[in-house]
C-alpha cells in the first residue's frame, strides 16, 4: 500500500511549553520554506509561531485540550505528510497517553515525524519536500482481517 505526498507538503507543528521558543526560533531560520506548505499547528503553538513569525498556520486545539489527537486525526486520514513535534522529554504531561498516541500513529501511516531541531532541520531542507513523494504503508488492516480469519478457522 502506498500514500503519496503532495509537492505541497502539510505539516503540522506542536511543541511543548518548554520548547515553544525552539519552535518560534526554528520557524523564523526555516519561514521562507516553510511558507511554500499548509502549515497546522496545536493552538497555543500555532499562535505563537504565527504572531512572532508571521506564517499563515490553521490553528486546532491546544495539546492538553485534544491538539495532539486532531492531528492523530488527520494523520490517519491522510490529511497530514509531516509532522514537527519538539517535546520536552525532560518532564511528566498531563496528556502523555495522547503524544503516545501521536507517535504510534505517525509511525503507524509511515510519515515524517521530527522530535528535534536536528531532524527538522534535515527535514525541510531535503530535496524531497520539492517533490511529490511515494510513501510505503504497512497495511496493517490486511493483517488484522488475516488474523480474525485464522482465529475464526
Amino acid at each position: 500500500m502506498t500514500m503519496q505526498f503532495p509537492t505541497r507538503k502539510r505539516i503540522a507543528l506542536i511543541a511543548h511549553d518548554a520548547r515553544k521558543q525552539d519552535m518560534i526560533e526554528w520557524a523564523k531560520f526555516n519561514k521562507g520554506s516553510l511558507a511554500k506548505h499548509d502549515l497546522y499547528a496545536t493552538g497555543t503553538t500555532g499562535t505563537l509561531v504565527s504572531r512572532d513569525v508571521g506564517l499563515d498556520i490553521t490553528l486546532l486545539k491546544s495539546g492538553p485540550l485534544g491538539g495532539d489527537q486532531q492531528v492523530g486525526a488527520m494523520v490517519a486520514e491522510h490529511a497530514i505528510d509531516i509532522v514537527i513535534f519538539l517535546w520536552d522529554p525532560m518532564r511528566s504531561h498531563p496528556h502523555e497517553p495522547d503524544i503516545h498516541a501521536l507517535q504510534r500513529i505517525a509511525t503507524v501511516y509511515n510519515i515524517v515525524l521530527a522530535c528535534d531541531r536536528s531532524t527538522a532541520d534535515f527535514v525541510i531542507s531535503s530535496p524531497m519536500m520539492k517533490t511529490t513523494y511515494t510513501s510505503t504503508i504497512i497495511d496493517y488492516e490486511g493483517l488484522r482481517k488475516q488474523e480474525i480469519s485464522s482465529l475464526v478457522k
